[in-house]
């Protein structure tokens, strides 16, 4: 790490939402709050998933499994905001800064490759049902997750380590609350043009490739509803895609919008108030869309907690 570092800079200055210090107990309990609300309601999916047997199926393992890297996703950022913003210091040193950025990029394209996998599970169901306990076997399941996790350390153990060869000339003020990919490249004061190659061709591939798949599975799922006779058939069917349709629709359109808002404007604070949207209010209510919408998870909340969810 230090010979990447090759300026001596040893910190990050995230800055955050507001220099405004009226304002800095009001984002505090606000991110609390949603962080609180984010990791609490994952685990009750979670808990939920492992203490129900009813819930023992490919569809729910897979959900426990984003719920889980939900509360790893949201982990990464915001209690080191908190922990700015109570100390008052906005300082993260740069071995820190580099965790964070691996760490966050892993979970982000593990989420993104599970919603894939789940767009999969949901096609085999509906356009396969005969086959599919037989191919959505339990080995089947786990490799699919073991695969998932190891493209997006792959993915992450590159990106950090081009950006080890960086050097950053001066104190560098990043306008974000966490260390993100294009914020730390784009301050660095040595060639990146490296960096900008190895980060499109990883959104195009990384990004590109479970988009693609989820509209594949879709459009097939769709094809085979409209043959089904009955209205109530059709009914069935597409209500256990709901769901996971809202999900991934949360997920991506907030990612594109930061994408292009980051693509418009990259120095102002902006882009950090955009980045919440995918990396803290889209994990908090992921776990909101599954339990409204299903009446297995209700009924093992239920069991849970003894509180009746509407």
């Amino acid at each position: 790490m230090e010979t990447g570092n090759d300026t001596g800079i040893s910190e990050f200055i995230l800055l955050g939402f507001s220099e405004d210090p009226e304002l800095q107990p009001l984002i505090f309990g606000l991110f609390l709050s949603m962080y609180l609300i984010t990791v609490f309601g994952n685990l009750l999916i979670i808990l939920a998933v492992s203490s129900d047997s009813h819930l023992h199926t490919p569809m729910y393992f897979f959900l426990a499994n984003l719920s889980f890297v939900d509360i790893c996703f949201t982990s990464t950022t915001i209690p080191k905001m908190l922990w700015n913003i109570q100390t008052q210091n906005k300082v993260i040193t740069y071995a820190g800064c580099i965790t964070q950025m691996y760490f966050f990029i892993i979970f982000a394209g593990w989420d993104d490759f599970l919603l894939a996998v789940m767009a999969y599970d949901r096609f085999v169901a509906i356009c396969h049902p005969l086959h599919y306990m037989v191919i959505m076997n339990p080995q089947f399941c786990g490799l699919l997750v073991l695969m998932s996790w190891i493209l997006s350390v792959l993915n992450s153990t590159l990106q950090s380590l081009i950006v080890l060869r960086l050097s950053f000339c001066t104190e560098v003020e990043i306008p974000h609350f966490f260390c993100e990919l294009n914020q730390v490249v784009g301050h660095a004061c040595s060639d990146t043009f490296l960096n900008d190659m190895v980060m499109n061709f990883a959104t195009f591939l990384l990004g590109g490739a479970p988009l693609a798949g989820i509209l594949y599975s879709y459009s097939k799922i769709v094809s085979s509803i409209l043959r089904i006779s009955s209205a109530q058939g059709k009914y069935k069917a597409f209500s256990t895609c709901t769901s996971h349709l809202s999900v991934v629709s949360l997920f991506y359109c907030t990612s594109l919008g930061v994408y292009l808002n980051s693509a418009a404007t990259q120095s102002s604070h902006s882009g950090a108030v955009a980045s919440v949207m995918y990396t803290v209010v889209t994990p908090m209510l992921n776990p909101f869309i599954y339990s409204l919408r299903n009446r297995d998870i209700k009924r093992a909340l239920k069991r849970i907690t003894g509180i009746p969810v509407m």
